[in-house]
């Protein structure tokens, strides 16, 4: 959707993230790091322990986002930010949570 508040786009919505026991054996033996099959959500992935759809929330917080007017994302939902992007959305008078 057009978002006047940033003079351009803004997405809305968010499918998550979408990964079956398959496409998880497969990511990591591509990326070499097949040890991490023995992490916690990696192992319940590869075990048939999680559904295959886990939500995202960022499509939550962009729709706060447009409905509350906001310029940063930040502002509807709390993170970690870096110094510089802290004291960037500052600056314009962005605060960020």
């Amino acid at each position: 959707m057009y978002y006047p508040v940033l003079g351009s786009s803004l997405e809305l919505s968010s499918m998550g993230i979408r990964v079956d026991e398959e496409a998880m054996a497969k990511q990591l033996k591509i990326a070499g790091c097949e040890e991490r099959a023995e992490l916690p959500f990696q192992k319940d992935v590869l075990e048939c322990k999680l559904p295959y759809t886990i939500g995202g929330g960022i499509g939550q917080s962009r729709i706060c986002m447009f409905f509350l007017q906001r310029a940063h994302i930040g502002e509807v939902q709390s993170s970690v930010w870096p110094e510089d992007v802290v004291e960037k959305a500052a600056a314009h008078g962005v605060n960020l949570l």
